[in-house]
């Protein structure tokens, strides 16, 4: 009876291996580090899912709620992208584009609010427009969600910084 029982409990295991086998070649795991470029749309197709999640400072997790430099590295983390967690760290990154350069899926960075000195906001580009571009970020303002607003709004355009393409470097 034990070895019988053994034999059975060995092809059970040899045989659901080979299933597990099976099933892993049905539905393959892709890494996206192995991708040589990211779909900028389906990256804002991803980011849109977003829209309505509350601000939490401190916050990259979406069942919570995000802050923007967390929202920003947790969309681009997605596609298997590694980017500064605090918006503090988009300061020296990327090179500044022009306007006429901007494309969707860049990311937009603003200085703080109270302090000209300091990077204080981040959000992606959802629509490219030059400096009549949209984008979508966690807002700390009215908004205090992730939503999507207009750059050339008086509020964000006298905060601008920069544009910057992290996804063709």
């Amino acid at each position: 009876m034990r070895l019988s029982f053994f034999i059975f409990l060995s092809a059970f295991i040899l045989f659901s291996s080979f299933n597990l086998k099976k099933s892993e070649k049905e539905f393959p795991i892709q890494n996206p580090k192995n991708q040589t470029e990211i779909n900028r749309d389906s990256l804002i197709v991803f980011a849109k899912k977003h829209l309505g999640i509350p601000y939490v400072y401190a916050s990259s997790n979406p069942q919570k709620g995000f802050d923007c430099s967390g929202f920003v590295s947790y969309v681009f983390k997605n596609f298997g992208m590694t980017l500064p967690r605090s918006s503090s760290g988009y300061k020296n990154i990327g090179k500044a584009l022009k306007p006429e350069e901007f494309k969707v899926g860049d990311i937009l960075v603003f200085y703080g609010y109270k302090n000209r000195n300091v990077v204080g906001h981040v959000g992606i580009i959802c629509e490219a427009n030059g400096m009549q571009s949209k984008f979508i970020h966690a807002s700390s303002g009215k908004a205090q969600q992730v939503t999507i607003t207009a750059l050339d709004t008086e509020h964000y355009t006298k905060r601008f910084y920069k544009c910057v393409d992290v996804l063709s470097e």
